[in-house]
């Protein structure tokens, strides 16, 4: 099927579509929020060096070291992608992108099962890859939307893509917790084994399920045709093309500033959430992964939510309401005291999180001019701002518990990058008169 051939809002393509967050969802809980972590800060936490690791010869504090890695990692793929994604829609190479980060996430997570203390290096170098399967998986998958589906339901497809995300991920979990919870059904008897086995999984499932989005989206049509261009110079053509569009496209300016500063918090909260967690309260795999569960399920309702509320009032309404809500959630992390108060944070984190992450999609989408023949290095735009963001707050936040030995301060921090974006989205609002109005 060709590009041309794509008959938007197709219900089964849509469907198809959205399990691509089914599968590749599964990492972002189990390996970014969740098991991982648990394991990671529980295995490198010793009576004589404490939170101290070395790796390759230099001493870090454990979580430290951990968002340094994955800082690194986003940092090469905000770099790589621009380059990737004109390639992409230079040659017709979107689905061939797509299919490689895939590959390359879901092998990395099954690396992960041979992760012991003793072989740190070779695990976090497997962690950084995998995140870089990730991010370049979504990346590509994200490009599709505004090919799937017509403006006025691009609002209602992505939420609809993170719901599918949200519920393929938790009935992965699931299917993880009865082997750490129950090793004894299974005669496991080394401790680490189900944690290991967990990453094992996610990898399977990732690239099991990313078989459907496989099969039914279509691939790209060449836009540099000419066979005697070599590689530089046919993504140089695309990437100049695409960036002349975006220079021209206001809305498009005045938006990527305001997302790259609140997604700054909202990915630095998701990545840290769970160590946050066992830090500060001490509440263990049995307390702590339950309530990073509990975030994935009310944030399907939050995707939904404020889908709806976008119809009724205009997304960046939405978007600001939701980011003072995220400013509120991070001073109220820095006075935590006890699990009450973090299951009552994690409800929000949920709800605020799934309705962002969706809503923000959609908004960018709506910018994109929906005439142009493809959309992939349009969308690298957005998920470049979104993975320099991360590498922000996760060294900003590695940063601050570095040299004040206190995490505390790190979150209550990242709601300063909240009230920036929050500043402007104003100037969106005041610009937005005519486009993202409420659906009628």
């Amino acid at each position: 099927m060709s590009n041309n051939e794509i008959k938007k809002n197709d219900k089964r393509l849509i469907r198809s579509w959205s399990m691509y967050d089914w599968a590749n969802s599964a990492y972002n809980l189990v390996i970014t929020s969740t098991i991982f972590p648990v394991y990671y800060t529980t295995i490198t936490k010793t009576q004589e060096h404490g939170d101290n690791v070395t790796f390759f010869g230099f001493s870090f504090i454990n979580t430290a070291l951990s968002n340094f890695a994955l800082g690194i990692a986003y940092l090469i793929m905000a770099l790589a992608l621009p380059f990737l994604s004109a390639y992409a829609d230079a040659a017709g190479k979107k689905r061939f992108f797509m299919k490689l980060f895939t590959y390359v996430g879901a092998l990395s997570c099954m690396g992960l099962f041979f992760f012991k203390l003793e072989t740190l290096e070779l695990g976090i170098i497997f962690f950084a890859l995998a995140a870089m399967g990730y991010i370049g998986g979504l990346a590509f998958n994200n490009s599709y939307l505004p090919q799937i589906a017509t403006p006025d339901q691009q609002d209602r497809v992505s939420a609809q893509g993170f719901a599918y995300g949200y519920v393929g991920c938790v009935t992965l979990q699931l299917i993880c917790f009865v082997f750490i919870f129950k090793p004894e059904w299974f005669g496991i008897t080394d401790l680490s084994f189900p944690a290991r086995f967990s990453f094992f999984l996610v990898g399977l499932w990732w690239m099991g399920f990313a078989q459907i989005p496989f099969r039914k989206l279509p691939a790209n049509k060449p836009q540099v045709k000419d066979p005697e261009l070599g590689f530089f110079q046919k993504v140089n053509k695309e990437f100049q093309h695409v960036f002349g569009h975006i220079k021209q496209i206001k809305a498009i300016r005045l938006f990527l500033p305001a997302y790259f500063f609140y997604a700054i918090g909202v990915q630095t909260i998701m990545v840290v959430a769970a160590a946050f967690g066992e830090k500060e309260l001490e509440l263990g795999a049995d307390k702590l992964i339950p309530a990073i569960l509990l975030i994935q399920l009310v944030a399907i309702a939050g995707a939904y939510l404020m889908s709806f509320l976008a119809n009724k009032i205009g997304n960046i309404p939405v978007l600001m309401i939701v980011v003072c809500m995220w400013i509120g959630i991070c001073i109220a992390a820095y006075f935590l005291s006890s699990e009450f108060e973090f299951y009552a944070i994690a409800f929000f984190v949920g709800l605020m999180m799934g309705g962002i992450q969706s809503l923000s999609r959609s908004t960018y989408s709506k910018l994109i001019p929906q005439d142009i023949g493809d959309t992939t290095a349009f969308f690298s735009f957005y998920d470049v701002t979104e993975k320099l963001a991360i590498v922000v707050g996760l060294f900003s936040f590695a940063f601050i518990e570095q040299i004040t030995h206190n995490i505390r301060y790190s979150a209550l921090f990242l709601s300063v990058y909240f009230i920036i974006g929050l500043l402007l989205l104003f100037r969106v609002l005041k610009y937005n008169k005519t486009i993202l109005k409420p659906v009628k």
